[in-house]
Order: structure tokens, then sequence, then C-alpha cells
């Protein structure tokens, strides 16, 4: 079976499935190294940053904004998509889809609006244009070549040029914009080729690093081999101080009380040595010093018997010295102290047995038991050791069994077939490039020329122009100006409506790409649409798992798959793969960890000939408390010993000698008394102090026997008890507590098999066949429909329409600004007392200059016409008044 064959590769984590709640137990265990799964690097940086440009992509998305501020009409859209189109036709008067109308029309209301005005634009402006021409043919709508003077002629003027030159820059600007929209495109189709085949090669890399991924995977379960097999040969250091660790917790502090017990017998010996020693040292030295002491008090007697302590004044001083003389004795009697050589020999025999050895020797015993539970085990690891070398070829003969590559070598062809298809469409892609570029560049021309001939006329009408001159005897410079903003009029007329019927129809689909598309992606609304039950498919659930798995059921939509494609999860997540191949029940193999757990069934660990101390060792703890050292009086010791030596101190009586010696008067009396000082200073020294030593090590030995003989009975009884208590535990539940230790470090190795399951687990889900290429297809789909496409189609076509709408203003103030420049054939002119004499002027009934009135040539007017200007010009039958010279 290729599933058993599979499985085998885990069948140690079964272990832990096996046992109840309370067997569960982690125990302590080293974190796995399994490094990090091999990936590609992908190529594709699905991201596009449009450059300087953006901020014209800006303008036009806030323009749509304004044009279509509805949100997604998600609703909408998927009412409309479920309808089919026949029966929309046939039953279009049904109330639902009247609605569905209504909601439509309501969505598209702005661009419907400027649709329409583009439409009124489109067919009105030639009709206007026509109109224009045919009036101007019958001299009106300033066809006249005739210019009636005003007082702000030259203020309307410079109005008309400003505002002329205005308009040109406006549209200079929007021919600029489209021209950059224009050329944006071409620039970001030529890398077309080059993002589009980075995505092949990013899908290239993601199939062929699929099976190495896998491989990968299968290889690293020599990494938990490799610790499982350090592991065992190391059962005993491991195992074993796991059981010295629970056995310990008794055995161990009942053989420090042994080995204390021992140490204390060793104390015991030498306090009591100590003791007899200095009793003997204390016993010589007070009788020697009892000695000296009273023939330092004779001498000292037959000294103040000399007659010169009869004398006046002294005799007081020596009666004083001879009342002190009782106080020259020894103060302690260590005789009286009892004898201890009797206990010492006791202790002695006891020492003869070497409790501390035997001690010794059951720490040893102890500590031996990993290397006890290393030698009974041998079997047992050779077994499991063969049984990990067989689910070693047991993964990698699973491993090949996977019709990996069959279907990763088919999908690869088909990726080169695709690229090939695509790569032949690249010269199609660039020639009809080429014809729109073309197109758009003459579209750009025809507002340039228009623009060209507004700046040539404000040019020369500006430069040509003399404020001298009559509107009949202006230059040829001036002339031409005017005449270039006519021209601009004219061809303003003839394309116009051509550029809004661009502007027009590519507003109306570049509009609708970014609000019905491009935004929709963004904010994800698109995939919700793609994803509403039954949309796709009438009898499907969800499209994606329907088509995938035949199953509609499964929670799998299109935003699922690309958000988890998007942070580069594995393909076994982003297609749910576990409802066709559940990954769980295939690692789960709790039914093929019978062999493991039945090999470490026999692990049985035989402690018994563990003796942690013999019969005699405890007798011998038990002769030690029979030693007589518990009834030694210890207080007549200590209470001896905490008396003076002398019952005065020496060095203070002799100081006191000195001093009653310095009352007396010079002389022998007062020599020997400072000699006898001197003498009783030197006994102190040579006897009393090394006494006083003597003592301190006498008093020190006696307090130890003290406190090792206070409640000594019950200390050895509580030892020997710990002792029979930790034996009774090897003896009795010692093999419970092999099994349980046994079984946690079963549950260890099988630990380092579950991290390697968890890891297998975790990088399938997230690292083996990262899909992160899937979602660059889709998002460099995007870059191309929204970011190239539909951003510089928006950008060409708001750039247009803003030259297509101020065209008009442009042909109005160009009209008007024509008339300042053109050279007239009339003129208006009255007469003006302040400036013109009218004996120097013939003039007109109809205040029209005539060069031959009454047959008398005018030199100064003989370009104004003879004929009649009354039938010519009838408006200007009369002067204006004064009051109307101001408009």
């Amino acid at each position: 079976m290729i599933g058993k064959a599979g499985l085998i590769l885990l069948m140690l984590w079964g272990c832990t499935l096996c046992g109840s709640q309370t067997s569960m137990q982690k125990s302590p265990q080293g974190t796995l190294d399994f490094g990090f799964v091999p990936s590609g690097v992908y190529e594709t940086h699905a991201y596009f940053e449009p450059g300087p440009i953006g901020i014209l992509f800006h303008m036009v998305h806030a323009f749509l904004h304004v044009v279509q501020p509805n949100p997604f009409p998600h609703d909408l859209v998927t009412k409309l998509a479920q309808q089919k189109l026949r029966e929309v036709k046939q039953d279009y008067q049904k109330p639902e889809n009247i609605v569905l109308t209504l909601q439509a029309i309501y969505y598209e209301i702005g661009f419907i609006v400027c649709a329409s005005l583009g439409v009124l634009f489109v067919l009105f402006m030639p009709l206007v244009g026509l109109c224009f021409c045919m009036c101007r043919c019958c001299d009106n709508c300033g066809g006249e070549m005739h210019q009636r003077q005003k007082k702000n002629a030259d203020c309307r003027r410079g109005c008309f040029v400003t505002l002329l030159f205005v308009t040109s820059l406006i549209i200079s600007a929007g021919v600029l914009c489209a021209y950059s929209a224009n050329q944006n495109l071409s620039t970001q189709l030529k890398g077309v080729r080059k993002l589009v085949n980075s995505n092949f090669r990013d899908l290239k890399t993601f199939v062929n690093d699929t099976p190495a991924q896998i491989d990968y995977l299968a290889n690293q379960y020599n990494t938990a081999k490799y610790k499982v097999i350090s592991d065992l040969d190391n059962i005993g250091p491991l195992l074993g101080s796991r059981i010295c660790a629970q056995l310990g917790k008794e055995i161990i502090p009942a053989l420090d009380g042994a080995l204390s017990l021992a140490g204390a017998m060793r104390e015991t010996k030498e306090a009591l040595e100590n003791m007899s020693v200095s009793r003997e040292v204390l016993q010589e030295a007070t009788n020697s010093l009892q000695v000296n002491l009273i023939n330092e008090q004779v001498r000292l007697s037959n000294t103040l018997n000399d007659p010169a302590c009869s004398a006046p004044g002294v005799s007081s001083t020596c009666s004083d010295i001879r009342r002190t003389l009782s106080q020259l004795s020894i103060n302690a009697n260590y005789s009286a102290l009892p004898n201890v050589d009797t206990e010492l020999a006791n202790v002695k025999n006891v020492l003869k047995t070497d409790l501390s050895n035997i001690v010794q020797k059951g720490y040893s015993t102890f500590n031996d038991t990993p290397d006890l539970i290393k030698n009974q085990t041998k079997n047992i690891v050779a077994d499991i050791k063969s049984i990990l070398d067989d689910i070693g070829s047991n993964i990698t003969s699973f491993s090949k069994q996977i019709p990996l590559q069959d279907t990763l070598a088919n999908f690869t062809l088909y990726l080169s077939q695709s690229q090939s298809y695509v790569e032949d469409y690249y010269p199609v892609i660039d020639q009809y490039d080429f014809y729109r570029w073309m197109g758009c560049i003459i579209v750009c021309c025809m507002v340039v020329l228009i623009i060209a001939f507004n700046f040539l006329g404000l040019l020369c009408g500006t430069c040509g122009y003399d404020k001298h001159a009559s509107p009949t005897t202006r230059g040829c410079i001036s002339n031409t100006g005017g005449n270039l903003l006519m021209a601009g009029v004219g061809f303003s007329f003839m394309f116009s409506w051509v550029l809004m019927i661009i502007v027009m129809i590519t507003f109306i689909v570049g509009g609708n790409v970014e609000k019905l598309v491009c935004e929709p992606f963004e904010s994800r609304a698109l995939f919700k649409v793609l994803d509403t039950p039954y949309l796709i498919n009438p009898y499907w659930k969800n499209f994606l798992p329907g088509f995938l798995y035949q199953n509609p059921e499964i929670d799998l939509t299109f935003e699922k798959l690309y958000s988890n494609c998007k942070e580069n999860k594995g393909i076994y997540t982003a297609l749910q793969l576990d409802n066709i191949f559940n990954i769980s029940e295939y690692l789960n193999t709790s039914m093929y960890t019978k062999d493991v757990v039945d090999v470490f069934e026999f692990v049985n660990v035989d402690l018994s000939d563990m003796v942690l101390l013999d019969a005699n060792a405890k007798q011998n703890l038990l002769n030690f408390t029979n030693t007589g050292i518990v009834s030694i009086n210890y207080e007549a010791y200590l209470a001896e010993l905490n008396k003076g030596v002398t019952k005065v101190d020496l060095l203070s009586f002799a100081n006191d000698l000195e001093d009653q010696a310095d009352k007396l008067p010079k002389g022998a009396l007062e020599n020997a008394l400072k000699g006898h000082a001197s003498s009783i200073r030197f006994i102190h020294g040579q006897q009393v102090v090394p006494l006083e030593q003597a003592m301190s090590t006498l008093s020190q030995s006696v307090r130890l026997l003290q406190r090792t003989t206070s409640d000594l009975p019950n200390k050895v009884n509580n030892v020997i008890g710990a002792l029979d208590a930790a034996q009774r535990l090897i003896n009795s539940n010692g093999s419970l507590i092999i099994a349980q230790e046994t079984e946690k470090y079963m549950e260890m190795m099988i630990g380092y098999f579950k991290q390697y399951i968890d890891w297998v687990k975790n990088s399938i889900i997230m690292e083996v066949a990262a899909c992160k290429p899937i979602a660059n297809v889709v998002d460099t789909v995007e870059i191309l429909t929204c970011s190239f496409v539909a951003d510089s189609l928006n950008t060409f076509w708001f750039g247009l329409g803003c030259c297509t709408v101020f065209l008009i203003p442009s042909i109005i103030i160009s009209v008007k600004l024509a008339k300042f420049f053109r050279r007239m054939d009339s003129e208006d002119v009255y007469d003006d007392i302040e400036t013109i004499p009218m004996k120097t002027m013939e003039i007109g009934n109809n205040g029209y200059h005539n060069e031959r009135l009454h047959g008398i040539p005018n030199p100064v007017m003989t370009s104004i016409p003879s004929y009649d200007t009354m039938t010519r010009f009838p408006r200007a039958s009369a002067p204006p008044r004064q009051a109307e010279w101001g408009d």
C-alpha cells in the first residue's frame, strides 16, 4: 500500500495518541533545526510606480470620482451577470428588468450626462461652424471688413489677447497631457515583454523548485533519525539519569545521612582523644601551677615580714598586700572530671568497620544505574535502529511513487507553449501599438495646428500692431496675425467635433474600466462578484472548487486564493488541497506505532542487585549509639572549664603589687616587691596561658561531643529507617519507576518525530510550492490593464477633452481679436473739434469719408471706396453719441 508505505515515516508520532491524556505529559527535549526549505528567487515585482505622470493619473482619478462618486454596484453587477441576455431582450418590460435598468442608469448617470454633452457638442459644433461661415459670407458675425472705433478699443484688444493666450496655454497643457499619456502607454507596452517573461520564468521556477522542496522534506527525516540514534546511543545517561533522578529523591538523602554519621563517628573519636589528653594535661599543669603559686606566696610573705614593713607609712601598705596573698592559688579542680578512656575504646572498636567505604559503595552502585541500563538495553537499541532504517527506506520509496514529475513536466510544457504563443503576438502588439501611437499623434497634431495658428496669430498681431495706424491702414504683419487667428477658428470648427468623438468614446470605455474593473480589483470588490454563489454556474455554489474538485460546497473563493498567494503561502493552503488530499490523515500514524511500543515494552532494567547498606553496616550504626558517649557528664566538664585557672588574674595581681610598691620609699623593700610582681607575670606567661589554650581545646571537644550525642539514637534510627525505605523503593517500586521513565524517554524520542511532522505540515502549508507567482500573474494583468492601458487612456482623453472644451472660448476670442489685427476696408471717422479741423476734412452726411465728394479727390483717404456707404454700411448711417463711445 502506498499510503501505508508513506505513513510509516511517522510511526513514532502515533505513540503520543495511543496512551491516555495522563501519559501525554511532555518531557524536556531539544528543538531540532531542519533548516529552511529551498525556494527560488522570484524576479517579478508586481508593483507599478508611474513616476511624475502619476500626478496626472491622480487628477484623472479625482475627476472620475466627481463624475462617478457612487461605490461599486456589487448587487447590480451580480444581478446583471445572473440575467441572461436573451431573457433581458425578450422580457425587458418585466418589473425586475426595468428596476435593473434604472439602477444601471442611476449608477452611470455621470457618464451619461457627460456623454450627452459630448453628443450635443458633436452635433452642434459642425452646424454652428456651418452657420458661422454662411453668416460671415453675408458680412455678418464679424465678416464685414469694417470696424467701429470705440474709445476702449485698446483695453478690449489687450483683454482679448490675454484671454486667448491663457486659453491657448490651457489647450497646450491639455495636448501635452494627451501626448504624455500616449508616450507613456507606448513606453510601458515596451516593458510588457520583460514583465510577462519574468512571470513565465517565475512560474517555471515555481514548478522546478517543487520537486527539490519535496526531496528536501523527505531528506530532513535524517535530522530526526540521527537525533534519535544519538539519544539511543546515550540511553544510559539519558534514561539512567531520569531513573536516578526519581530514585535519588529517597536514596541520596538516606546515603547522605549514613555518610554524615560515618563522619560523626570519626569526629567523635577525635574529640574523645582530645578530651582524654586535655584532661591529663590540665591536671598536671594545675598541680605544677599550684606549687609555684604557693612558693611565690611564701616568698612574698617572707618579704612582707621584713622589719622595713614596720616603718611608719609602710606598715599599712604591707598589711594590704598581706591580705591579698590568699588569692594566689588555683581555682579549677580537673582531677575530679570523669575519665573517657572506656568510651574512647568503644568508639575505636566501632570504627574498625569502615562505614564510609560501605556508604561509598552504595553511592557507586546507585550511580552505576546508567551503565546498567545501557548494558541491559543493547538489543532493544539495535532493534529500534533497524526500524529507523526501514522508515527511511519507506520514505524514499513513497516520495518516488508520487506522480509529481509527470504532472510538473506537463505543466512545464504547457508554460513553454503558452510563452511561445504569447511571444508570437509581440510583433502584432508592437505593430498595432505603432498604429495607435500614430493615430494619437495625428490627433494631437490637429490640436497643435490650432494652437500654432493661435500663437502665431498672437505673435504677428501683437508685434505688427501699430496703434497710430487706422483700421484701414494696418500693416501686413498685423493683418497676417488676424488671418492666422481666423484660420485657427476654421480648423477648430473642422476638428473639434472629431476630437469630441474620440474623447467621448475613450471616456466611456476608459472611465468604466477604471470604475468597474480597476478600483474594484484594488478594493477586492471584483473578487466578491466572482465569488457570488451560483453566479458563473447556476448549479454550483462556489465555482472554483466546483471546477477544480467537482465539489462546489468547498469554501474556496477567488479572493481567498488570491490573498493566500499574495502572502506567498503554499499551493496546498491556497487551493485547500486538504479537501482532496488531507495531509493530517496521511500524517496520522498511530496505527503503525505498535511495533515501536512493543519494542520499548521490553525495556526491563533489573535493580535487584542494588544494595545501599548491608546489615553489618546498620549494626555498626547501632553499636555507635551504645559506646557510652551519650552518658558522659559533659556539664561537669563545662562547669570546670567555665571557671578561671586562678582565683585572681595574675597579671592584675602583679600590676596591683607594683602599684603598692611604688607607694613605698625607694629601697630594698620596693625592689623586692617589684621582683615578686615580675615572678608572678612570669608564672602567668609560662603556665597560665598554655593552660587556658588547653582548656579551650577541651571545651571545643566537649561541645562537639555534646552536639553529636544529642538525640543520637533517634538520628541513627532515622538514617536506618530512610535506608530501609530507599531499599524497599528499589526492590518494590523500582520496576514501576523504570517503566514510567522509559515511557517518558520514548515520548521524548517520539517528540523529535513529532517536530519533524509538524515542520513538514507547516512547510507544506506555507513554503512548499509557494504560489506567489500566481498572484503575480493576476497583479501583472491588473498592471497591464489598469496602470498601463486604462490610466494612460484616461489621461489621454482627459487632456484631449480639455483641449476640445477650450476650443469654444478660443474660437470666440479669436474671432473678436481678429478684428483688431486685420486690415479693414472701411472705418468710422467722426468730427472732433479738438483734433481734426472741419476745414481740412470733407465729411459725408453719413459720417464716412468719401474720397470723391463733389468730384474733388481726397488724397488722404484714397483707400476708402467711392460708392455709397449708406447702401454698403446701413448700420453706420449716423455717428455714435458721446455716451456710446465707451461701448
